[in-house]
């Protein structure tokens, strides 16, 4: 009896085995000065996630931090441009997310996601794969009001009239976060003061072990 044929061609699932590297996580990070983790923004669209996590990478960039940002639209440029807006679509979206966060963590980066993940259950999916230490979840919150008058792609307004199906918030559910991390009221809170409270939270973590003005 042979084993049956995978898309990898003759080779079966027995046969693909976990390499040990010899340069381990714990080494990158000691290389790195800093420890790896995966800051996760969730909230509505136009909530201010990109915008957020690409002023929270400045400042640890300038901390002296290897950082790396998911964004929502570039990733669907590329990796998981063969995926739509059903909730099946949505859930693979952010497992491709996850198991990909988790390669940055192990090469000791602090990976920052900005995707809506509107479901409970994907987002607790990567708090598994990731590791809960690991795992950092931030709560946008922004009402969706202020998200409508925030949308430069008129994608509420196309939602609205019906012409955008799968649309979270509107024709889609979100499920916000039980017990987040932190909480950023990003409809009424400066930027500056949200980034700040990140970075805060990664000291206080031990993420991250230096002040902003100093390098690593």
């Amino acid at each position: 009896m042979t084993d049956k044929k995978s898309s990898y061609g003759e080779h079966s699932a027995g046969d693909v085995v976990w390499y040990h590297a010899t340069v381990t996580r714990a080494r990158r990070e000691q290389l790195n000065g800093h420890r790896g983790a995966v800051i996760w923004f969730t909230g509505l669209s136009g909530s201010g996630k990109s915008t957020l996590a690409h002023e929270v990478e400045e400042r640890l960039h300038r901390l002296g931090c290897r950082t790396f940002v998911f964004d929502g639209d570039n990733v669907r440029h590329g990796l998981n441009s063969d995926l739509g807006f059903s909730i099946e679509d949505r859930a693979e979206n952010i497992r491709r997310i996850g198991e990909m966060t988790k390669l940055f963590v192990e090469a000791g980066v602090i990976a920052l996601t900005a995707f809506i993940s509107p479901l409970h259950k994907d987002r607790e999916r990567v708090r598994q794969l990731v590791g809960g230490q690991d795992f950092i979840e931030i709560y946008a919150r922004c009402p969706i009001e202020v998200c409508e008058r925030r949308d430069t792609k008129g994608l509420y307004r196309r939602a609205r009239a019906g012409e955008v199906k799968d649309f979270t918030g509107i024709s889609s559910p979100y499920e916000p976060p039980e017990r987040p991390d932190l909480i950023l009221d990003t409809g009424s809170e400066p930027l500056e003061r949200c980034a700040g409270r990140v970075v805060a939270l990664l000291q206080q973590r031990g993420v991250i072990h230096t002040t902003e003005g100093k390098q690593a």
